[in-house]
């Protein structure tokens, strides 16, 4: 063998051992159950033969010829795939009495959200990081230069429910942030793995199954399904579990969908707990080609419909290229669709706050003259 090639496969092992070692050693990936824990999983009806599997098979296999298609469409890349100018914010303000008077939701960017709601102040994944990747420098930044509030600018936090471990729900700058801020992290099952790894107390970490329900300070928080997957690293998906969720106070309630494609198990929460004042509804980043695990903008609005929804928020849009769609086009079809089926949907700026059981709520299409 020459030098040459000797040094060659000797950079190229070394650069190999790199990344296996920077992939099972960076905190960002996430940690993982022990052994009992995992076999506890078994008495969960979403958990197949060693992983969580969705009630309505969902193929997530991608054959030779999809994968070619779709490398080929990201090299390329489509118009208005990003907006023309960064995304203009209104800055949040905290409310003293988090909601008591007033409960109000506010759409901070993709699927965060804060919720301030009879004495409550929650965070829906609150990904407020830079980019939805492992290493933010190289991933596709925010639309707009910074979130409507910055990490450190919260303080006094409730719970923080999240939905799952994929980079764009859950951000690992974002929870190293806040982690001494928040009395109760509320996850599905195995997402506490993550959260420990990074330093959240495990008796402030709370693991729910599908339709298992707990309280908190009076609020009933259910965690129900969705039609998903999980993951962070290159092995391990589906070790933990994927759900929406429903809160409910004393006087409002309030549906969070998380990601998933449309099924029948919208009409189920919608039986077992709807009608609801407000619901966040997965709306962006979709693609025939994963359309078993993300919705269209008329999916969206008919599963709004189907857990009974009085007013729908349309989220997972408006920070992040993730799909082979316009920047903009979630909102303009989630309005046509709201409309033709005579849903009241809201359209809030990022900041802008919608007030719960309010007849007054955001409606411009303030994207339309952004480019």
């Amino acid at each position: 063998m020459g030098m040459g090639v000797g040094v060659t496969l000797s950079l190229l092992a070394a650069g190999v051992l790199g990344a296996v070692s920077f992939v099972t050693c960076h905190p960002v990936f996430g940690g993982k159950r022990g052994k009992e824990e995992t076999l506890s999983y078994r008495q969960s009806p979403a958990y197949g033969v060693g992983k969580f599997v969705n009630v309505i098979p969902t193929s997530m296999g991608m054959n030779w010829d999809t994968t070619k298609t779709l490398l080929r469409d990201y090299v390329r890349g489509i118009p208005n795939q990003r907006p023309a100018q960064p995304l203009p914010v209104q800055p949040v303000v905290l409310d003293p009495l988090k909601g008591s008077q007033q409960p109000r939701a506010v759409w901070l960017g993709h699927s965060a959200v804060l919720l301030e709601m009879e004495g409550m102040r929650m965070l829906l994944d609150p990904m407020l990081g830079r980019a939805p990747s492992p290493v933010p420098a190289v991933g596709g930044k925010r639309y707009s230069k910074q979130p409507p509030i910055q990490a450190e600018q919260l303080a006094d936090i409730d719970v923080v429910l999240i939905s799952h471990d994929h980079y764009d729900h859950l951000d690992y700058g974002t929870i190293r942030q806040l982690k001494d801020k928040v009395k109760r992290f509320i996850v599905p099952l195995g997402v506490g793995s993550h959260l420990e790894r990074w330093g959240v107390p495990a008796e402030r970490i709370e693991e729910l199954d599908w339709w298992q329900e707990t309280t908190y300070e009076g609020m009933r928080l259910a965690c129900t399904p969705a039609r998903h997957f999980s993951g962070r690293g290159l092995v391990g998906r589906d070790t933990t579990l994927w759900g929406s969720w429903v809160i409910e106070g004393a006087e409002n309630k309030v549906f969070f969908s998380g990601d998933s494609g449309y099924g029948g198990h919208f009409k189920e929460i919608g039986e077992r707990y709807g009608p609801f004042d407000l619901t966040l509804m997965e709306c962006g980043q979709y693609d025939e080609r994963w359309s078993g695990v993300h919705m269209s903008p008329e999916q969206t609005v008919r599963a709004n419909l189907d857990v009974g929804g009085r007013l729908m928020v349309p989220i997972h849009w408006g920070a992040f290229t993730l799909a082979m769609h316009t920047w903009n086009d979630p909102a303009e079809r989630a309005v046509r669709a709201a409309e033709a089926a005579e849903a009241p949907i809201a359209t809030p700026a990022l900041g802008e706050p919608v007030m719960i059981r309010s007849a007054d709520y955001p409606q411009s299409a303030w994207w339309r003259s952004l480019g």
